[in-house]
């Protein structure tokens, strides 16, 4: 069984030895209740890692002992999902869902049709939301690159992120080229647009196939907004061979 993952600071981890503590800490000590002797490993979430050793458990942080240090490489190409707001809690699990399947940037896209909108103080609770799912499920998976949750992009700047992009893809039901028959990148950002329930507008789909954007048709079912990206992603990971 593998050892468990906390965040930790930077900082902290270049020590040899020192005492793990604040909230990741304390969920170490009293919810995992973690004890002397015990392994796990403790990342800066930005791809530095330390493997360590509990040499000593409080009530609520551990003493621990670096036992090796190594950064890890962040894979290529990027993949990008730009993802319609779906209703309810679902953009959680998308979030969720994504970050295990080792999405490395996730954009929230609040498209013409979509029945959810973020605004004012809405947006900041939503978008927290969104980070701190990402940064659970990205522990949860053990991932050591969390991903990026961007602010909300307009649909001008989701067209910009098509351009500069390696590959850009617009998932759509009504396309000829389904998404594993496409030519894929080495290196770059593959960006995904994921729309909402209601679809992408034709508005939009013009937008970004000007932007230089294909549409691709992800299977022959019809799949939610929110398992969409993740389904696109398994595709894309196993055929650019970093699963």
């Amino acid at each position: 069984m593998t050892v468990p993952v906390f965040l930790a600071e930077p900082g902290d981890l270049a020590r040899p030895e020192f005492v793990f503590g604040g909230q990741e800490g304390r969920h170490a000590a009293a919810v995992r209740r973690l004890r002397a002797g015990e392994r796990l490993d403790l990342t800066d979430g930005a791809g530095t890692v330390a493997e360590c050793v509990v040499r000593d458990a409080g009530r609520d942080s551990l003493r621990v002992e670096v036992l090796r240090r190594y950064e890890v490489a962040s894979p290529r190409p990027r993949l990008v999902v730009v993802q319609g707001l779906p209703k309810g809690d679902r953009g959680e699990l998308a979030v969720e869902m994504m970050t295990e399947a080792g999405v490395d940037v996730i954009v929230p896209w609040p498209a013409a049709r979509c029945v959810t909108q973020w605004k004012g103080e809405r947006a900041a609770k939503s978008l927290g939301r969104w980070r701190s799912t990402a940064r659970e499920a990205g522990k949860q998976s053990r991932r050591f690159l969390l991903p990026e949750v961007t602010e909300p992009a307009t649909t001008s700047r989701v067209a910009a992120l098509l351009s500069e992009a390696a590959l850009g893809v617009v998932l759509h039901e009504e396309a000829a080229t389904p998404l594993s028959s496409l030519p894929l990148p080495a290196d770059g950002d593959i960006v995904v647009v994921v729309g909402p329930e209601g679809g992408v507008s034709e508005e939009e789909i013009a937008a970004f196939r000007e932007a230089g954007a294909v549409t691709t048709l992800l299977g022959p079912t019809v799949l939610r907004t929110s398992t969409a990206g993740v389904a696109a992603a398994a595709v894309l990971q196993s055929r650019t061979g970093r699963w």
